[in-house]
């Protein structure tokens, strides 16, 4: 993807960020074991984290990077990192360390932002947290262990410059009215502004301001039909997935959907193959996501079930397809009331019989099904 391409690969690439960016360096030079961490906040898509691994990446440095949120507790941070702030480096000059979402510690672990503090005061390395929000509560301990350093929004114009640039490297022709428009609308997200192109420039070599429909209906709600169109008919890996970002259905539907209408849609048995390939990826973690709660897996659930199933064809069909409702979808909806039932059932037999509903329908309904058959 674009905003991959065109990352920084130095300090002096990062747009529009200069006393940020001074701040941060002015910081990291003089760090020394044990001193204070660095608190980068900020809007989205401003180069928080791009600022990171751009000096990492000048300097021959390891980014160990992990995000709060999917932690929650001070413990379970510490145990991923806490040995490793210690540690040296096997292979580089030394390592960085880099929190995401800090905020999103949970507000139930008392006194977690403690263990916190003495992983910064123990730490042999540089330890970088980013917020969302810079002022709860939660991390107020933790501020007074940190260097303040705030991002703000980019600016119109330091946004239209870079897309032009990489119209220039991809060689677009361009109107620049249409640059203008995306540059406006990404309200200083620089990284919402390179998604945006890369979204309507995938397979041309020119862009104009009929391409902006492509990008005004980006916000609206839209069904699964439309969600399906882009992912069947596009070969592009960011319009795949950004298909489902908005659409009107449960993801777990969106993907019966999909496995519904792969055969109305594609004519290869490879592509088929592959793409039912692809939704037992998809489907492999979104049960390790749900068994063993790690939701951070649920972003191969959906690669896999948008990008994966949208470039395992070999050309784009331009057919007309009447996409068809998932018939297991169907199947429950009919089946809703008996299964309520046997619900109800296996509930009280798991009462009388003092052992788990699982044990009932995998070792005792079949048998009671069978000896029912005639004896209702």
């Amino acid at each position: 993807m674009w905003t991959q391409k065109y990352q920084p690969k130095n300090t002096k690439e990062i747009v529009g960020q200069e006393k940020a960016k001074e701040s941060f360096l002015k910081w990291i030079k003089n760090w020394k074991s044990g001193g204070k961490a660095a608190l980068i906040y900020g809007p989205n898509g401003v180069g928080k984290t791009s600022l990171v691994y751009a000096y990492a990446k000048e300097n021959g440095l390891d980014v160990i990077e992990l995000n709060a949120s999917d932690y929650r507790t001070a413990q379970k941070i510490d145990e991923v990192i806490g040995a490793s702030v210690k540690q040296q480096s096997l292979f580089k000059k030394g390592k960085i360390f880099l929190i995401d979402e800090i905020d999103g510690l949970s507000s139930e672990d008392k006194g977690g932002t403690n263990e916190i503090v003495k992983i910064i005061k123990e730490s042999n390395y540089p330890i970088i947290f980013i917020a969302n929000d810079p002022w709860d509560k939660k991390i107020s301990k933790i501020k007074e262990n940190c260097v303040e350093i705030p991002f703000s929004s980019l600016t119109y114009w330091d946004i239209l410059k870079v897309l032009k640039n990489i119209c220039e490297k991809e060689g677009i022709k361009h109107d620049d009215e249409i640059l203008k428009y995306i540059a406006k609308i990404s309200e200083g997200d620089l990284r919402a502004a390179i998604n945006d192109l890369e979204k309507i420039s995938v397979g041309k070599k020119e862009i104009s301001k009929k391409d902006i429909v492509y990008i005004s209906l980006r916000e609206k709600e839209s069904n699964v039909f439309d969600a399906l169109k882009i992912i069947f008919k596009s070969k592009s890996a960011l319009s795949s997935k950004s298909s489902i970002e908005n659409t009107d259905k449960d993801l777990k539907e969106v993907f019966w959907w999909i496995e519904q209408n792969i055969v109305n849609e594609y004519e290869k048995k490879e592509e088929i193959a592959e793409s039912y390939e692809m939704l037992s990826l998809a489907d492999l973690y979104l049960r390790r996501a749900e068994t063993k709660r790690s939701y951070k897996l649920m972003k191969y659930f959906i690669d896999f079930m948008t990008i994966g199933v949208s470039l395992a064809k070999k050309q784009e069909y331009k057919k007309f397809v009447k996409y068809e409702y998932p018939e297991n979808i169907k199947y429950l909806g009919i089946t809703k009331v008996e299964r309520k039932d046997d619900k109800e059932m296996i509930e009280n037999l798991a009462k009388e019989l003092h052992c788990s509903t699982r044990k009932i329908k995998t070792q005792y309904l079949p048998y009671l099904k069978f000896l029912s058959r005639n004896n209702k």
